[in-house]
């Protein structure tokens, strides 16, 4: 028996084998992803997002956002609350980050199981408290592409939209005598 007729299969059953690709490994199991759940009232949620960001808003009535310059100095009293956030994230960006978190409150304020300061449940069931949380979320977004055009006079006028958009629902949940209405 010649050499190359031993040889001869073995190296193609090796050849074979060799070029075979291995099966990929099984992707990881996925994580599962959190869900939406309530971690404030909704009076904590108000004070901790919108609240700061309506002010930012508001600042850019009577201070120029592109005028600012970042500082390492602490805040003074008597400056404004936009000025505390410039060493970070301040200008026009500052602005146009407010006015996201004042569109997504909108989505924060209505996940199911969040309380009013009081214990109650937030009235997620009303068609007015959804009426004025789409009202939120139109003001946040009217005040984005307003901050993004870094025009002050679009500002002014989007100050307005912002604070009816909270009136409205405070008016109706906030500012009344604590009964079965009242939610804060």
């Amino acid at each position: 028996m010649s050499l190359t007729r031993v040889l001869f299969p073995i190296l193609c059953a090796a050849g074979i084998v060799g070029c075979q690709q291995a099966a990929p490994p099984a992707p990881p199991a996925a994580l599962p992803s959190p869900s939406p759940q309530a971690y404030g009232s909704l009076a904590e949620v108000m004070r901790s997002i919108p609240f700061p960001s309506s002010n930012i808003i508001f600042d850019t009535q009577t201070d120029d956002p592109a005028a600012r310059k970042k500082s390492d100095e602490p805040r003074k009293t008597g400056t404004s609350t936009t000025s505390t956030y410039a060493s970070v994230y301040g200008g026009w960006q500052g602005v146009e980050q407010s006015a996201v978190a004042i569109a997504e409150t909108a989505n924060l304020i209505m996940i199911p199981g969040r309380l009013c300061e009081n214990g109650r449940p937030v009235p997620l069931d009303r068609d007015d408290f959804k009426k004025f949380a789409q009202g939120l979320a139109d003001a946040g977004k009217t005040a984005y592409k307003a901050a993004k055009s870094k025009n002050l006079d679009a500002m002014v006028e989007v100050s307005g939209t912002v604070s009816d958009a909270c009136a409205a629902c405070h008016e109706k949940y906030r500012d009344v005598p604590d009964g079965k209405e009242r939610c804060i």
